[in-house]
C-alpha cells in the first residue's frame, strides 16, 4: 500500500507557498540517500563543511549501504518543487544511537533551503506513525548537543536517555 500525505501549506523561504508531498521512497530513488546522509552531518556555525567523501567512511555508510534490502529499512521522502527535498529513514543497525537489536535507528535530513518550515516535523511524524503501525516499541537516534534539531526531536516525543561529551542518545517510545 502506497502512502501519500499532501501538505499544501508549507511555506518556502521568501514566503511563497509550495505543495509538499510526503511518501515512501521508490527503489529507484534510494541513491539520493547519499545526498541526505551528507546533509545530516551537523556543521556548527563557523566550521568549514567536511568534504563530501566523508560519507564513504564505514561508520557513516552503515546508514545507507544496501538500503532497502531488509524489511526494517523504511524511508519517507518529502517532495517539493518537483524534487526530493528531504528524507527520513530508519533501519536496525549498530550505529551511534544503537540501543538494541529490536530498535531502529532514526535519520533525517533536508536540504538547507527547506529547513525550518515544518517539513522535517511532518517527515518525522509520518515515520513515527509507520513504526507504530509495524509494532515497534521505540526508535533511537544520536545527535550532537549543539545541534538545533535536538529541540525538534523533543517536540515529537524523543527523550534524552544517555549522553557523552558531545552527543545525546535519544529515544522515542512508540
Amino acid at each position: 500500500m502506497e502512502m501519500w500525505i499532501w501538505i499544501t501549506s508549507a511555506v518556502k523561504e521568501g514566503g511563497s507557498m509550495v505543495g509538499l508531498c510526503i511518501r515512501k521512497i521508490k527503489s529507484s530513488e534510494i541513491p539520493v540517500l547519499s545526498n541526505f546522509l551528507y546533509e545530516a552531518i551537523f556543521i556548527p556555525d563557523g566550521v568549514e563543511p567536511p568534504p563530501r567523501e566523508i560519507i564513504n567512511q564505514p561508520e557513516l555508510q552503515i546508514y545507507i549501504s544496501n538500503f532497502g534490502e531488509f524489511d526494517n529499512d523504511i524511508c519517507f521522502v518529502a517532495e517539493a518543487d518537483d524534487r526530493i527535498v528531504g528524507a527520513c529513514w530508519v533501519r536496525i543497525m549498530n550505529d551511534y544511537g544503537h540501543i538494541n537489536d529490536e530498535t531502529p535507528s532514526f535519520a533525517i535530513a533536508l536540504y538547507k533551503e527547506y529547513r525550518n518550515q515544518g517539513i522535517g516535523t511532518a517527515l518525522m511524524e509520518t515515520m513515527l506513525r509507520e513504526l507504530r503501525e509495524r509494532d515497534y516499541k521505540q526508535v533511537s537516534l544520536s545527535v550532537q548537543k549543539a545541534n538545533y534539531a535536538v529541540k525538534m526531536y523533543e517536540n515529537v516525543g524523543f527523550q534524552i536517555i544517555d549522553e557523552n561529551e558531545e552527543e545525546y542518545i535519544m529515544s522515542c517510545d512508540l
